[in-house]
């Protein structure tokens, strides 16, 4: 399993990754991203791996699930 997290000291709420990956990631009303569940399913994997290098302030991390 993996899992996404997100440093809320990094993140500047540019919102490419809520528009890379809206099934697992909405923006609150500031702009900073709110995960839904943690955890990635396996049909979304490459869509939140491209959402996380998508992050211009790299605070978006894909991980695995311990």
């Amino acid at each position: 399993m993996n899992r996404l997290t997100v440093d809320p000291i990094a993140c500047r709420a540019h919102g490419l990754c809520a528009e890379i990956l809206p099934e697992l990631i909405t923006v609150d009303e500031w702009g900073y991203p709110v995960i839904r569940g943690g955890t990635v399913p396996d049909p979304l994997l490459a869509e939140a791996r491209r959402a996380a290098a998508a992050c211009p302030a790299l605070a978006l991390r894909l991980r695995k699930a311990d």
